[in-house]
Parts: C-alpha cells; sequence; structure tokens
C-alpha cells in the first residue's frame, strides 16, 4: 500500500444567507462547487466535503487541483 502525503489546501470560501434560513456557498477556486447547510457549521462541513470530494475527483481523473489565486474583498457602496 502506497503512503502518499496528504496536502493540505486552503481555499476562499464564501458563505451567504439564502431564503431557505441557511447557508448557500462557493469556492471561487474551485469552478462549478456550490453547496449549503442549514446553518453555518452545518454549512463549514458540508463545505469541506464538497472540497474533499472535488479534489478526489480531480485526482482519479488525472487533472491538476487548481491553486487559489491572490483575492480581495471589497464592499463598494453605489448611489442610484
Amino acid at each position: 500500500m502506497r503512503n502518499r502525503q496528504e496536502r493540505v489546501y486552503h481555499d476562499t470560501t464564501f458563505f451567504e444567507a439564502n431564503e431557505h434560513g441557511g447557508y448557500t456557498l462557493v469556492v471561487p477556486a474551485l469552478p462549478g462547487l456550490v453547496t449549503e447547510g442549514s446553518c453555518l457549521e452545518h454549512a463549514r462541513r458540508m463545505a469541506q466535503d464538497a472540497i474533499r470530494c472535488y479534489i478526489e475527483g480531480l485526482r482519479k481523473a488525472k487533472e491538476p487541483v487548481p491553486l487559489e489565486g491572490d483575492t480581495s474583498q471589497l464592499r463598494l457602496a453605489d448611489r442610484a
């Protein structure tokens, strides 16, 4: 059995309150990854599981795992 050393990935995850009272989240570095949770803690656990499955799928397909680039978050105010 091969002893493969696991790599730790750090991905920015955006949590947004949704209309069902829970949270929807996306991981910009992993295109198409969207999941939900009934509360912040549940959403965090769902995100960890979704990220792990996404990366495992890429590895099985022998695809590169995208690395997150530099990100910034700004809150902008506009007058309309």
